[in-house]
């Protein structure tokens, strides 16, 4: 039997140790440590070159293991989370440390912000102007609304976990939709990640949809490592194994990988 060629990066982990403060809003607190050199390990054993380490809701803007991470791994990547305030020296800072956008997550039942006021447009030309993108994990009726307004602003998108984890209604819901609208205006990347917390039997056909809508050279592939909340029924083999099964052309992937090479490191 031949064993797949392994993504070249990994867009979506978590790393964390239980020292951490957890944020107030947190959904669930992790009392076991998934420190960086687990995680490369990780890698290492699949044949995995470059990692993504994503900002986790769980610890706010807490990003100070994140930032000594990148100090310490060239391999990887990350997304931080930032008070809107941030000014441009923060970022470029950020930046030149490795950071490579900013993760914007609200509880599917919070309002946004104005997209049109002064205070959020100025966030997002900031990180525009700082070469970082902006990485959405919102309910669908948030990326409906937040999608459109972000059009105009010359920042680059990237939407978590298919589109999908909250969104209402599935493909045919108003996020998802809204996504692929974004996703043919040029802007917008898609994460193929954490395909575990959706629905196993309709996975796959929301894999065919994206890669139809958007191309490989707009898809990206993430573990979701280390599986928060389903950690004893997900592994990373397994999470590998749903990869190669919902994108079952070897070209596909290897496009998607090569995408993410360059949108993440060079």
């Amino acid at each position: 039997m031949t064993v797949p060629e392994p993504p070249v990066v990994d867009a979506h982990c978590h790393v964390f140790h239980r020292a951490m403060p957890f944020a107030d809003t947190a959904w669930t607190r992790p009392d076991y440590d998934y420190r960086v050199e687990t995680y490369l390990a990780e890698l290492d054993r699949h044949g995995i070159s470059f990692g993504v380490v994503t900002a986790a809701s769980l610890f706010g803007d807490y990003n100070d293991y994140t930032l000594s991470v990148l100090d310490r791994h060239r391999r990887l990547r990350a997304t931080v989370m930032l008070d809107p305030d941030t000014g441009p020296a923060e970022m470029a800072t950020l930046k030149a440390q490795g950071v490579c956008g900013v993760r914007y997550q609200l509880p599917p039942a919070a309002a946004l912000p104005d997209p049109a006021g002064y205070r959020f447009r100025r966030f997002v030309r900031r990180l525009a102007d700082a070469g970082l993108h902006i990485e959405l994990n919102l309910s669908g009726a948030q990326l409906a609304a937040l999608l459109p307004a972000l059009d105009d602003s010359g920042i680059d998108i990237v939407v978590d976990h298919f589109g999908l984890l909250r969104a209402e209604h599935g493909m045919e819901g108003e996020g998802f939709l809204a996504v692929l609208r974004s996703v043919e205006r040029g802007r917008t990347r898609v994460k193929l990640s954490a395909g575990f917390r959706l629905r196993a039997d309709e996975v796959a056909g929301y894999a065919a949809r994206l890669i139809a809508a958007a191309g490989p050279e707009r898809l990206f592939w993430g573990s979701d490592a280390p599986f928060v909340g389903f950690e004893r029924g997900v592994d990373y083999a397994a999470t590998l194994d749903l990869f190669y099964r919902i994108v079952p052309d070897a070209r596909t992937r290897r496009l998607m990988s090569d995408a993410a090479l360059r949108f993440y490191f060079f």
